[in-house]
Parts: structure tokens; C-alpha cells; sequence
């Protein structure tokens, strides 16, 4: 048996593409868990009609609401090895399952997954997937190499031999977000095997708006440096670029009165930023989207990364 797990939250719109796949992709043996934290639409009502036609499909609450909570929860409440996760918003290739546990078999890796592949259905959401896989973007890591295979330090979402974490331990329950940077970070120092598939095939849907993708990463930005501080083997120069230019941009009005030259970077920024966006693909009205996203990634993520390091400084974690 193979256990199957997604955290879910309002996901009305969502959820039913979780629940198809599951019943539907092979193999037959296997069971679903998923764990509600809190939803006031229809998800709960979803979910028990599935429940009541397919015995192997589950439900835990998850009463502190966050991922990390819910994926220790249905990690210890499963039986099922490996275990796979799942996001409600992304979507699944029938064969996902079958390919996880030939990857699996072909490598003796112990957390195998596939890249993240975005996709969207407004001009948003398709300005998001864009800017979000580009090397401007978010850097040059593997996990967005759509044709990649081999190891990597991090997969999409994730599938896990159930003895590894009795070896290095659960998910870290102070990452509200980032904890399964975390797991995978600390599963390398382990010297365990990370492999990434490209067979292993999903479509994840960004966030819709502009004020939810600024939450989104600024929370990414604000536990970083816990997850670099744990794993220190992990830091790279990616990850330190973002706070310091936004500590730039916050002391600019000082440096540009000190010497006008301190203004030569932010014009660099702009400069490179219009020319990945020129370069992007798309109609006029999505490169001007992905023109203002790579501001607002970059800036929610680098402020959100200063906050991380003040709490971190002051253990306010």
C-alpha cells in the first residue's frame, strides 16, 4: 500500500481534483489522507460524499491549521510507504503514482518528485508562472528545470520512504512556510538521495492576485534564514541577494543624498528587469504583468528575508 496525503483549506474549487486522480490512478492499493484546517466552504462536504463511496479515502482535522501540523499528522496516522504528497492546487498526470514508484525503484533514492511546472488560466496567473520559473525570477534551481534528471537538493511537493523519518526526524512545525525546504535540506545532510524525474508530472496554478502572491512570498523571505540557519550546508548566494537589495532600497534616500552615483544600481535592476520581460513570452498585457511580478517577488521576498533575520537575531522563532 501506497499512502497518499494533501493538506487542504477552503478548497471547494479544488478538491475534487485531488480526490479524481486519487481514485482513479493506479495502483489500486493505497489510501488517501487528508487533513482540513479549518474550511468554511464546501470542501468538508466534498470530501464525506467521496469518504461515504470509497473506504480508503480519509479525513483528519488539523486544529492548528498550518501544513507543517497537518503533514505530521497524516504522516503519523498512514500506513502506506511510500508517502506521496499533494497539493490541492495543482493537477496530476494519471500516471504520477506509477512514475513515483519507478523512480524509486530505478534509483534507491529515499524522496523522489518531479519538477514544479506552472501553469495558469488568467493573464495573472500565466505572468506569475513565467516570472516565477525564470532564472530573473527566482534564480537557477533544479526544481524549475522542466527536462532535468538527476539528483537535486529539493523536489515539488514530495514522495518519502516511511523509515526517513524515523531517521532524521518529522517536519519542523516553527516553518509555517518553507518546511519542505527544510526537510529536504536536512534529508541531504543526512547523506540521504534526492532525485528529481522529470516523468514525475504536475501543473501547480499560482495565486490569483497581486495582494495573495505578496503574502505568499514575503512569508517565503521571512523563514528562509530559519531554514539556513538549521542547514547551513544549503546557503547559497541566491538566497542572500534579495535581502540585501531590498536593504539597499530602504537606505537609497540616505545613499542617493550622500552621492547620486548610489543610483546606479536600481537603474541596473530596472534595466535587466525590462529586458527579461521584453524577452518573456505573451500578450502585451502579460509582459507588463510580468514586468511588475518580478518587482514585487523580489521585494516581498527580500523585505520578508530582513524580517526572518531580525526575528532570527532576537530567537523570536
Amino acid at each position: 500500500m501506497i499512502t497518499v496525503i494533501c493538506p487542504v483549506y477552503n478548497e471547494e474549487e479544488y478538491i475534487e481534483n485531488v480526490l479524481k486522480i486519487f481514485i482513479e490512478a493506479k495502483p489500486d492499493d493505497k489510501e488517501l489522507i487528508l487533513i482540513d484546517g479549518g474550511s468554511t466552504d464546501r470542501t468538508i462536504e466534498i470530501i464525506n460524499d467521496w469518504m461515504n463511496r470509497f473506504p480508503n479515502i480519509k479525513l483528519l482535522h488539523n486544529k492548528n491549521k498550518f501544513v507543517p501540523f497537518a503533514l505530521n499528522l497524516a504522516i503519523k496516522n498512514s500506513v502506506g510507504d511510500p508517502i506521496i504528497r499533494l497539493d490541492a492546487h495543482t493537477t496530476y498526470e494519471k500516471n504520477y503514482f506509477e512514475k513515483i514508484l519507478e523512480t524509486f525503484e530505478k534509483t534507491n533514492a529515499d524522496i523522489v518528485g518531479g519538477p514544479m511546472r506552472k501553469i495558469g488560466k488568467t493573464d495573472f496567473q500565466k505572468a506569475v508562472a513565467y516570472a516565477t520559473t525564470s532564472v530573473f525570477g527566482i534564480g537557477d534551481s533544479k526544481i524549475h528545470k522542466v527536462n532535468y534528471n538527476g539528483e537535486s537538493d529539493h523536489v515539488y511537493l514530495g514522495a518519502w520512504r516511511r523509515n526517513l523519518f524515523d531517521e532524521i526526524g518529522y517536519f519542523d512545525e516553527r516553518l509555517l512556510r518553507n518546511q519542505d525546504d527544510e526537510f529536504h535540506y536536512r534529508a541531504k545532510s543526512f547523506g540521504k538521495k534526492i532525485y528529481l524525474s522529470s516523468e514525475i508530472i504536475s501543473y501547480y496554478y499560482p495565486r490569483k492576485n497581486f495582494k495573495s502572491l505578496f503574502t505568499q512570498y514575503f512569508q517565503y523571505g521571512v523563514f528562509k534564514p530559519l531554514v539556513l540557519e538549521k542547514i547551513k550546508s544549503e546557503i547559497k548566494i541566491r538566497h542572500l541577494i534579495p535581502a540585501l537589495f531590498s536593504l539597499y532600497i530602504i537606505l537609497l534616500p540616505l545613499l542617493i543624498f550622500l552621492n547620486k552615483i548610489f543610483l546606479i544600481p536600481v537603474l541596473i535592476y530596472f534595466f535587466i528587469n525590462l529586458i527579461f520581460t521584453v524577452q518573456s513570452r505573451g500578450t502585451f498585457r502579460q509582459r507588463l504583468l510580468i514586468f511588475v511580478i518580478y518587482l514585487m517577488i523580489h521585494f516581498a521576498y527580500g523585505f520578508g528575508s530582513i524580517l526572518g533575520l531580525a526575528k532570527l537575531f532576537k530567537k523570536d522563532f
